[in-house]
């Protein structure tokens, strides 16, 4: 699996509900597969929820800070990518 583009980095990380803040650089849709990697981080997921505010949403802008469900443990600052092959 390589890296794609650069998409965001990990801000904050909610262990309870395993969920990750991400503070966005490039859009984002609800349905693309991306990847986390960082020093003890590196899988690939498909972003099946998004949240802003507390609010559901199918696409993000660069710029946008949102919350996703994670499958598995990231950490802030992780790097964040568009998943390539």
């Amino acid at each position: 699996m390589t890296e794609g583009d650069f998409i965001g980095e990990v801000t904050h990380f909610y262990k309870k509900i395993m969920v990750g803040v991400i503070q966005l650089r490039a859009d984002l849709k609800l349905g693309e597969q991306i990847r986390f990697k960082g020093a003890h981080t590196d899988f690939a997921q498909r972003v099946e929820s998004m949240q802003v505010e507390h609010e559901n949403i199918e696409q993000a802008n660069a710029g946008s800070e949102v919350a996703m469900k994670v499958d598995q443990r990231v950490r802030g600052g992780d790097s964040v990518y568009r998943a390539g092959d």
